[in-house]
């Protein structure tokens, strides 16, 4: 991993000897600096990730995890490939007007191309969820989350189709699986809360 240590202006004015210094502390591994001064390394891709997931589950107010929520997603949907982003744009497009088997298209090509984007079949298995292919969304859904396990969105789609398919248990656990990772999302507490009280109805 390269490290850029950021020289200031006001080091213009040290003499060669205290220059040849810094260039040998910038040197140093993981960016550390001698003396006074230390220099963090810069965060890489999963770094980010694990850092923002530690904030989600620490942070009790809805608002500002979602907050943390949506920069994980800007994490997410990173492929790395300026193709692979626009097929993703584009396959958005085509969904939101409801030309699904266009986005399907897409889609298809972002998982060929790049496989071990997470976040494509993600989206693949909710275009899937809402063509009701719930067999297809399933197995996207299990590629997502061993590429991501901590993905919520792939969970909660999972739940949905436990719940669609009265599977009320297996909906439970899926909810249970999702507030452990994002314990203020409100949709899988409400969603967590009215099956719990179904499958207690049931059982009386």
């Amino acid at each position: 991993m390269r490290f850029v240590v950021l020289i200031g202006a006001t080091l213009l004015s040290l003499g060669a000897a205290s220059l040849a210094a810094v260039a040998d502390d910038a040197a140093l591994p993981n960016g550390t600096v001698s003396g006074d001064t230390v220099e963090k390394p810069a965060e890489n891709h999963a770094q980010r990730l694990d850092r923002l997931f530690a904030e989600l589950k620490r942070e009790g107010n809805p608002r500002a995890a979602e907050r943390i929520a949506r920069r994980i997603q800007r994490e997410w949907s990173q492929s790395g490939s300026a193709s692979v982003d626009l097929m993703m744009e584009w396959a958005q497009k085509a969904a939101a007007s409801q030309k699904y088997d266009v986005a399907l298209d897409f889609l298809d090509q972002v998982v060929t191309l790049q496989p071990d984007f997470a976040e494509g079949w993600n989206r693949r298995a909710t275009l899937h969820y809402t063509m009701k292919n719930y067999a297809k969304s399933m197995a996207d859904i299990d590629r997502t989350l061993k590429l991501e396990p901590r993905h919520y969105g792939a969970i909660s789609g999972l739940a949905r189709i436990m719940s669609d398919t009265d599977r009320k248990e297996a909906a439970i656990d899926a909810w249970q699986r999702v507030l452990d990772i994002y314990p203020a999302l409100r949709a899988a507490q409400d969603q967590l809360s009215t099956l719990s009280e179904e499958v207690a109805g049931q059982s009386i």
